[in-house]
């Protein structure tokens, strides 16, 4: 009675149109009133301790922040030219180097639709401009944008963490080879279909071309191999790689690239003289010193633009958690994963019933909100029917990356129809054919656990062997 109590007010909620975050938190008081002997006061504890004693949800705001500076800033331009330096001279170049523009991009910001955003603002007109037509570019952006959550490092993936107490880091390495093989396909694919169609391609650039863009996206370059080297290396955790992934693009963006300076002309020296506003257009640092360095308006709307987000997201994170609670609670993951070993269910067809499922849920719900919900029921049967659960942790997320594509709330094709001003049915139909691509892979995913596991299992060995020479 509980259980069903607690999901059909869940899913009533959400159809007349509440919020998911309130949906989540109401049906989770409701079930505790009429049915737990818990207290509301207990109700209050736990809705704040969900959000202040999990030290690797201080990720989340930290990499939202990066993200927004990245995409506010340069990087994404300068990767973009780094990219079609290096294949644009191929037949369907131009749809490749936005594949790999996304790879790259999705390496320093941890979201999906910034992906999409920041990358296909310049790749769909580019491709548009060469002789493509604006529902492949489209298609194609959208699709690689979604590496955005799996190549580490991942919101989503921090999430998924989270909500199973299972190691972010070790989800980072399972996501680096698989985000890989997605990537690759997509290159294979987009090459078959250049060679069909005849699309064309670039003039080589040449080596000069190629040594200046690779010196130009170094900013971004650097950023992934500060972030994701300090994970793997042992030398920081998630959330502290987060933080300095923060920093890094705030100075990258301000300071490094200068796409953002100071707001109402330059700062002031001490002695009461203007700067010239070409000095350095920020931190403009001189002998004499400066009384106040302020920043314009684009470093103060990426901090409130991070803020919100980071605000929204954490909110929906705790009544998730919230929602958790009274699962675990009322016992209901143990009796469905009771249920579920008593049919006789084996781990492939396990594994498919949890596809379908989050197929389904994606196309409904944003993806934290989908792990949130789903993750705490999944994860104690996969443990009992001895899936990994890091395996499984990266089925889900490809799971989600498919149900951004897919309406009504797939988040990239709003994205991508405010990009090219086209409806959002529009954007799920250029969506469609290389739908296909991810479709194969999560089936390659699912049933070949090593590809998620290898890099893990590799560098545990690795450290294992190195404490003990």
């Amino acid at each position: 009675m509980v259980t069903a109590f607690l999901f059909t007010a869940l899913f009533g909620l959400m159809l007349i149109g509440m919020p998911v975050a309130f949906a989540l938190g109401l049906a989770s008081v409701l079930s505790i009133i009429l049915f737990s002997d818990d207290s509301l006061a207990s109700v209050a504890l736990k809705f704040f301790q969900n959000t202040s004693t999990k030290y690797v949800l201080l990720a989340v705001p930290f990499f939202i922040l990066s993200s927004v500076f990245l995409t506010t800033g340069g990087v994404a331009r300068r990767l973009i030219r780094f990219a079609t330096a290096l294949v644009g001279h191929v037949r369907g170049g131009l749809a490749m180097a936005s594949v790999l523009a996304c790879m790259f991009f999705a390496a320093v910001s941890g979201s999906s639709p910034a992906t999409v955003a920041a990358i296909g603002s310049i790749c769909i007109a580019a491709m548009v401009r060469a002789g493509y037509s604006q529902s492949m570019a489209t298609g194609v952006v959208m699709n690689a944008g979604t590496l955005g959550i799996l190549i580490p490092p991942s919101i989503v993936m921090i999430v998924f963490a989270a909500a199973t107490e299972v190691s972010a880091a070790k989800m980072f390495m399972a996501g680096f080879v698989p985000g890989l093989v997605i990537g690759l396909m997509l290159l294979v694919t987009i090459y078959v279909v250049a060679r069909i169609r005849r699309l064309p391609a670039q003039p080589f650039v040449g080596l000069r071309e190629i040594g200046s863009a690779s010196f130009g996206a170094l900013g971004g370059i650097l950023l992934i191999v500060l972030v994701l080297g300090a994970i793997y290396g042992g030398i920081a955790s998630p959330t502290e790689a987060a933080a300095v992934s923060a920093v890094y693009a705030f100075l990258i963006a301000v300071c490094g690239h200068r796409d953002m300076g100071p707001v109402r002309g330059a700062p002031w020296r001490k002695d009461g003289e203007r700067l010239p506003v070409a000095v350095g257009r920020n931190l403009a640092l001189t002998a004499k010193g400066i009384l106040w360095s302020p920043f314009d308006g684009e470093v103060r709307h990426a901090v409130l633009e991070g803020a919100k987000v980071s605000i929204m997201l954490l909110f929906v994170i705790a009544n998730a958690m919230l929602f958790a609670h009274v699962l675990t609670t009322e016992r209901i993951p143990h009796t469905i994963a009771e249920m579920v070993t008593d049919a006789g269910l084996t781990p492939w067809m396990f594994l498919i019933v949890v596809n379908v499922l989050l197929l389904i849920a994606g196309n409904f719900m944003e993806p934290s909100g989908v792990i949130l919900i789903m993750a705490p029921i999944l994860f104690p049967i996969a443990l009992e029917l001895g899936i990994d659960p890091i395996h499984l942790g990266i089925i889900m997320v490809v799971n989600m990356e498919i149900g951004l594509l897919t309406p009504p709330v797939g988040l990239n094709l709003f994205v991508a129809a405010g990009i090219t001003k086209q409806s959002l049915l529009w954007a799920a139909k250029a969506a469609l054919p290389w739908l296909g691509v991810l479709l194969a892979a999560l089936i390659l995913i699912t049933y070949v656990p090593s590809i998620s596991l290898f890099l893990p299992e590799l560098l545990e060995q690795w450290r294992i062997e190195s404490a003990n020479p």
